[in-house]
Formats: structure tokens, sequence, C-alpha cells
């Protein structure tokens, strides 16, 4: 559906940008097929256009610094950075930009947007829910949302794994995502 120069012209967008000490972006994957390793994304930034009068027309874009990966493990992270799986020399970020939004954003909603990892795009769903607004001690604005989501990590050109001798494999091919961003408005 096409949008009317008037509907443009009354819209009131509100720029927010990823405040990365108060964000995380976590995953888990199956080891072993009987543990679950978690890490997370230290380098994560981004924005989100906002509509005032209509939030379903929200914009976001996140990037993430896949050399910030943190497991716990400097072998495993060093592991993770290689060509093996993210190739953090060619491909130093990836990112997430929405394409558009499901549900009402004042409370739990779809997120669907293109996930880009390594030169791989793929639509991804993320259930996300809204988690609050307000102000910060120093006169700013901030809101606050969570999101979940899994994709499977050879669709995106992770393939790399090892068959055991007792069946099965060394790393799962699920991802479990788990997203909290804070957000500081900027107008």
């Amino acid at each position: 559906m096409a949008t009317s120069a008037t509907e443009t012209s009354t819209r009131r967008t509100t720029t927010w940008t990823v405040d990365p000490s108060h964000s995380n972006v976590e995953f888990a994957v199956k080891h072993l097929m009987i543990s679950t390793v978690k890490g997370r994304f230290g380098d994560v930034k981004g924005t989100v256009h906002t509509d005032e009068s209509d939030p379903k027309h929200a914009l976001v874009d996140i990037e993430i610094g896949t050399a910030s990966i943190d497991t716990r493990s400097e072998q495993r992270d060093a592991h993770l950075r290689s060509a093996d799986f993210f190739e953090v020399e060619r491909f130093p970020t990836m990112r997430f930009k929405s394409k558009r939004v499901v549900g009402e954003t004042t409370g739990k909603f779809k997120l669907v947007g293109d996930l880009t990892i390594r030169d791989v795009t793929k639509e991804v769903t993320l259930e996300a829910e809204f988690t609050g607004r307000g102000k910060d001690p120093w006169g700013g604005e901030r809101i606050g949302f969570e999101a979940e989501g899994k994709i499977n990590r050879k669709e995106f050109g992770l393939t790399w794994n090892q068959a055991l001798e007792t069946g099965g494999w060394l790393v799962g091919e699920d991802i479990k995502l788990s997203i909290e961003v804070e957000l500081v408005k900027q107008n």
C-alpha cells in the first residue's frame, strides 16, 4: 500500500540509538548434544526510527561486531572468529534490518526483518516485547525492548561441525537468540 504525501508529512519520526552498555545480544547452542553453551556479543550498535503516530512503521537497524563474541573460553572464541564460523576478518559485522512489525508494540509483538551473517541474508522473526519508557537522571529519554528467536546456523554458512563416535554432532544447528536493548532518544 502506497503512502500519500499527506501521510508522510504528518508523521513524526523519532530516532533512538542503542546504548551498548545497557544492551545484550546473547545466544545458546547445544554442545555434544547434551549441554548448552551460551555466549554474547559485546559490540552492539544501531538505531531505531519510530513513527509516533503509528509504531508499526518502526525501522530497526542493528549491527553487531562479530569479533566481540565471548563464550568465556578464549580457545572456543578464537575458533568462532575463524573461517570455520564467523570469519571476522572478512565479515566484521552481522546486521539485522527490520521489514515489518506485527501486533501492538505496547506489549508483545513480532519483529520481522533480514538478518545477515557472513554474506548470507535470511528473513527471521523475533518474538519481541516493549519493556518500558522513561527519563534518565541526565534528562534524556529511554525505551527498552526484549526479543527472542531461533535460527539454523547452517542456513547462514556456519556449517563447521564434527561427528561424534557415539553418534550425533559436536555443535547443534539451532541457535537460540536472546536480545535486550535499551535505546536513547536522539530527537
